[in-house]
Order: structure tokens, then sequence, then C-alpha cells
């Protein structure tokens, strides 16, 4: 495979996952750390900026989830899972729909004062994020 051949790189069988799984991550951890930073210093515009990062990666969650079944189909034939890809896939599930819920959470609060429940679902959504990733990695053959 020519590493300039974008025929090959888009067509791939998982190279769609492998690309846009990391929109979502980026944008969530960073949404989360804008949120905290922007509640203790009292910062609106760092407010702002999580609302925007949760939105977009609200948006962009679903597209990773699909692409990773997709990848399931094409690269295992469909083939039950089990044992380590059949934990990325629920904590994949996990992931998606935590940074759907923080999103909701804040899109329902806009302007007002955050309540506590967020920071927490912020933090879940970090460390289910941080499980998921890590279980990806191993299976890509990167933590090996």
């Amino acid at each position: 495979m020519h590493p300039f051949d974008i025929k090959q790189a888009l067509l791939a069988k998982h190279a769609q996952h492998v690309v846009l799984i990391h929109f979502p991550i980026a944008l969530f951890l960073v949404g989360t750390a804008f949120d905290w930073v922007g509640h203790f210093r009292e910062s609106s515009p760092l407010r702002s900026a999580a609302y925007y990062n949760f939105v977009v990666a609200a948006l962009s969650a679903p597209l990773a989830v699909i692409t990773g079944i997709l990848a399931w189909q094409l690269q295992l034939d469909g083939q039950r899972l089990q044992g380590m890809i059949l934990l990325h896939l629920i904590l994949g599930t996990a992931s998606a729909v935590l940074i759907l819920i923080v999103w909701w959470t804040h899109f329902r609060t806009r302007g007002r004062s955050a309540p506590k429940l967020q920071f927490v679902l912020e933090a879940a959504g970090v460390v289910v994020i941080a499980l998921t990733g890590h279980l990806g990695g191993f299976l890509s053959g990167v933590n090996t």
C-alpha cells in the first residue's frame, strides 16, 4: 500500500474507524478540561468553548460507533464477538452514550450554573473513554 494512495486509504476495511475515533475522544477530553477550568475560574468563555466541544463530540461519536460496527462486519465477517473486542464494543457504545448525555445536560443548563451531576458524568466519560481507547490500542496492535 502506498502511503499517499487516497483510494486505498478510504476503502480499507477498518481505516475509517481508526481515523474517526480520535475526534470525539479529543473533543470530549478538551471539553471536559475547559468546563472544569471554566467552572473553577468562573470563566464564561471557557464554559462556552466546552459546550461547543461537547456539541461536535456528540455529533462525531455516533459516526465512530457506526464505523466500528462496520469494521467488525467487514474485518471479521460479522462473526460473534468475544473477549477483548466485545468489551471494546461495549465500552465504546457506553462512551458514545456518555458523550451524548453530557452534551444534553449542557444543552439543558446552558447559561445557568452547572449541576454537580455534569462533573460526575464528565469524569465517568473520561474514565470510560480511556479504557475504551486502551483496549482499542491493543486490538489495533499499537499497545502490543
